[in-house]
């Protein structure tokens, strides 16, 4: 499997209610217990999360290694981070996972207080330990603030030239990495492996229309993504929140397809991208039986769908098929360069934008006060970008 282990066997329990002990029951305990002898196995995973009770409980009954959903995401998260930025988020999201799973005595030998009759023994490795990780979470939160300036930073310096951003979203596994480097001529790693990508990369491509358009690989999605991720990788998500177009790649020959798309529209919900435009890309049509209609794909997927894309295309990222529909879509999808009322206030002394204004917008008003410029113009949408220190409205 993607984390390195083999699996022996798996199983799934139906209970009408969570046992508050173990999650699965003392049977069912017994049960593991013999399945794990049997296959001399070192260690159980749970496909959903424990409480740190359950977790202690369990490994204290069946005395191997016990891994909860969460927890084994995080694994393979930490196999895949490359970049400094990854590594951190992992780190972060690693740290406030274990936080509340540090067990001990605790209160009982903790310093009770100061003065004659109040000290206790001193502090415990606990706390020791519970001090230095919020200390760590801490530091590097401060680094990733610094990862998110940067970030904006390149953002900007991106919008300040009029290209269109789209982004590559989807299910884990669903092709994206493969779609992008077709796409771009990039080499991303493309793995048939959970979480292949973690780390966002940008690259430019040329639209039919000779426009050119910025896009970028994301970090696959998954269901029930963990929170602690979900708040972690906020600067890497941003490039999905911030794009002007979604590409929504779904593995439409997987029986799963539906249910995959479903998880992916409730994360984007939860990162606040749902309301962007998408394009459905119903990927790996190389392996679906028949000559597969795009229309008829994507009905079937987004039967129950609240959010419906732009449209879709069928496309096999392996075999480069559907990429000319592909590319025509997006560049029918993209606005051109749509243009809005704006009011600018620029520096009299500042020649450049002002000259910029009056180049490229239709000026309507121009006053001074106090050394400064206030323009206000029907701006393009790349113009606007490019001035938006200057924008008051």
């Amino acid at each position: 499997m993607t984390a390195g282990a083999r699996v022996a066997e798996s199983q799934i329990q139906s209970r009408p209610k969570v046992d508050s002990a173990t999650q699965i029951g003392s049977g069912k305990v017994e049960e593991l217990k013999a399945l794990i002898h049997l296959h001399e196995a070192g260690v159980v995973i749970f496909d959903r999360e424990l409480t740190p009770t359950q977790q202690r409980n369990l490994e204290r009954a069946l005395d191997v290694k016990v891994l909860d959903r969460t927890q084994l995401i995080l694994d393979i998260f930490a196999r895949r981070a490359r970049t400094r930025e990854g590594q951190l988020q992992v780190e972060l999201a690693q740290l406030n996972y274990l936080l509340p799973r540090l067990t001990g005595r605790g209160a009982a030998m903790s310093r009770l207080g100061a003065g004659i009759g109040s000290r206790g023994p001193g502090e415990t490795k606990l706390e020791t330990d519970r001090r230095r990780i919020h200390q760590r979470i801490h530091a590097i939160e401060r680094d990733l603030e610094r990862v998110r300036g940067g970030r904006t930073t390149q953002r900007q310096q991106r919008q300040a030239v009029p290209l269109a951003t789209i982004a590559l979203v989807g299910y884990t596994n669903a092709g994206k990495s493969s779609l992008f480097n077709r796409l771009t001529g990039a080499e991303v790693l493309a793995d048939a492996k959970m979480f292949a990508t973690l780390d966002p990369t940008v690259r430019h491509i040329t639209l039919p229309s000779r426009r050119r358009v910025l896009v970028s690989d994301t970090v696959g999605f998954i269901r029930n993504l963990p929170t602690t991720l979900v708040k972690a990788f906020r600067a890497t998500l941003e490039e999905v929140v911030e794009a002007e177009l979604l590409l929504h790649v779904v593995d439409a020959s997987s029986p799963e397809a539906a249910g995959h798309t479903a998880h992916v529209m409730a994360t984007l919900q939860e990162i606040g991208a749902d309301t962007t435009l998408q394009i459905l890309v119903l990927n790996k049509i190389d392996q679906v039986p028949g000559e597969p209609d795009a229309a008829s794909l994507a009905r079937r997927i987004l039967e129950d769908a609240d959010h419906q894309p732009a449209g879709a295309v069928a496309i096999s990222a392996r075999t480069g098929a559907g990429f000319d529909a592909l590319l025509k879509k997006i560049d029918d999808t993209l606005a051109l360069d749509p243009v809005t009322l704006c009011t600018f206030r620029i520096p009299a002394g500042e020649g450049g934008p002002i000259h910029t204004l009056h180049q490229h917008a239709l000026v309507i008003s121009t006053s001074y006060a106090d050394e400064m410029c206030v323009i206000q113009a029907e701006t393009p949408e790349s113009i606007r970008r490019r001035l938006s220190k200057y924008l008051i409205a």
